[in-house]
């Protein structure tokens, strides 16, 4: 018996491919629930009624957030990378500063 007459190649190339985009879209869902929780231009009420709406409707949640605040996301995005950039030149002027073999 061959279990590969009983499932097409399409049929794996769809799997495949919906299996893709639930990974794509969980992956979009914590970066969501992470710029909500990061965002320091929203006060509380905001962040709260996104998370509702995020989690009472999480297709539709999360696909109006990144178009609502999608330019904001890349912006504190942006913000955090030159932040640890920063922070990773002044660790490394600071061990260079402090060398023993120099």
């Amino acid at each position: 018996m061959f279990l590969a007459y009983d499932y097409p190649l399409l049929a794996v190339f769809w799997s495949f491919l919906i299996f893709f985009f639930w990974i794509v879209w969980i992956m979009a869902l914590f970066y969501v629930f992470a710029d909500i929780f990061r965002s320091h231009d929203m006060g509380g009420f905001a962040k709260t009624m996104w998370l509702i709406f995020v989690v009472i409707l999480p297709f539709l949640g999360v696909f109006v957030y990144l178009i609502a605040r999608g330019d904001k996301m890349a912006q504190h995005a942006a913000e955090r990378a030159a932040a640890q950039d920063a922070a990773a030149q002044a660790y490394i002027r600071a061990a260079v500063a402090n060398d023993p073999n120099k």
